[in-house]
């Protein structure tokens, strides 16, 4: 994601701070100064904060226990203000173990509240579920009631929450995967207009979260009908097989001709079958107004490119291709340049598969009203 700041890594799991996580922080310190707190006060109230999402952090790491025990792999945790964000190379497509991958995360929420309940009350502390107070009290009964109050809001049956993937795991036992996710996207949307409605007339907060829960719901129903779309689809069906690649020592001459010529417009750099990098129609536009055409195609190439296996599914390398902010992947099998895949290509093939898709169903719809008007021979 980016304006993210790498902090560590557990597990090969890299954590990142996104830069508005830092203003919520010093939004916090702010508060405090300006209701009169003393400093200390406000630091008090900003390693309470860090704490919640060092609670936070362990949430997502739940969910990527959860997710390596069934085979999928966790790219990165992101904490945001509003909560930790875990992304997965994709969700599990069993609906139970979708679940329990849903549910890690809260569980870990469970456990950390467990924890400091018998901390307190080995003690000799009280529980108090009172009102709760952002400023003084017991920091231990303040942590425990945010740990239970993360798993009631996470547990709301509405995306992105984990609520919604478990309401879904559940409805896709019995429906089909696409319409269980769209059930489900709509009820977390109905759950959004609620809670923007009740945030006009009473905490403007809420409207916030409407608007956080409606936009995960649209992204979630439309990341199933990608899914949907694609399924199980290698890249090898889909990328392309004649394709131009250029040398290093080639100049940007020679790629905007291959342009013209009607190649494509993101060419692999490449010495033999080794893959040194991609041209870019930006990188050569860019390199023909500083350099000029006789500048050598090594100086203007990206070099950290990722390549793409062949048998990899579709879905994981858009999800690759999304992540470079490119249009173009090199794909590169025992070493050797392959193929390429790009979206262009990608969405020629969906297109086409989704007519062959309609042109089945009404064919199977023709078939079946055909024999209904066929005469039957069952005696009544």
């Amino acid at each position: 994601m980016r304006w993210s700041w790498k902090i560590g890594e557990v597990a090969g799991i890299g954590l990142y701070v996104h830069v508005t996580f830092w203003a919520l922080i010093f939004f916090i310190l702010f508060m405090n100064w300006s209701h009169g707190h003393n400093l200390i006060t406000a630091l008090y109230g900003a390693v309470f904060v860090l704490v919640i999402f060092g609670c936070i952090t362990l949430h997502e790491l739940g969910h990527a226990l959860a997710a390596h025990r069934f085979g999928v792999r966790t790219r990165d945790i992101t904490l945001l203000p509003i909560g930790g964000l875990a992304r997965l190379e994709r969700m599990p497509d069993d609906p139970m173990q979708e679940l329990w991958v849903a549910l890690a995360g809260p569980a870990v929420n469970v456990g950390i509240a467990a924890l400091l309940y018998v901390v307190i009350v080995s003690a000799g502390g009280g529980i108090s579920f009172g009102q709760f107070e952002w400023f003084g009290g017991n920091f231990l009964n303040k942590l425990m009631i945010v740990n239970l109050w993360l798993v009631a809001f996470n547990m709301i049956p509405a995306f992105p929450m984990d609520g919604g993937r478990v309401l879904r795991s559940l409805l896709a036992r019995r429906l089909e995967f696409g319409r269980a996710t769209r059930i489900s996207a709509r009820i977390g949307q109905g759950i959004a207009c609620i809670f923007g409605l009740a945030g006009i007339f009473s905490d403007p907060f809420l409207i916030f979260i409407a608007l956080f829960v409606w936009s995960g719901a649209e992204q979630e129903a439309s990341a199933a009908r990608m899914h949907i779309s694609v399924g199980d689809i290698p890249v090898q069906h889909v990328m392309l097989r004649d394709f131009h690649t250029l040398r290093p020592d080639d100049t940007l001459a020679d790629a905007a001709g291959h342009v013209l010529a009607g190649w494509r417009e993101d060419f692999p750099v490449a010495f033999g079958d080794h893959v040194l990098g991609m041209l870019t129609r930006e990188d050569m536009t860019k390199g023909l107004a500083q350099g000029g055409p006789d500048l050598r195609v090594r100086d203007c190439m990206r070099r950290d490119i990722a390549t793409v296996d062949p048998r990899l599914r579709l879905e994981q390398a858009l999800v690759m291709i999304r992540e470079c902010n490119c249009r173009s992947l090199p794909v590169v099998q025992d070493g050797r340049l392959v193929g390429l895949l790009t979206l262009d290509n990608v969405g020629e093939f969906l297109s086409i598969h989704s007519a062959l898709r309609q042109a089945g169903r009404k064919t199977r719809g023709k078939t079946e009203r055909d024999a209904a008007r066929e005469p039957s021979d069952t005696i009544l």
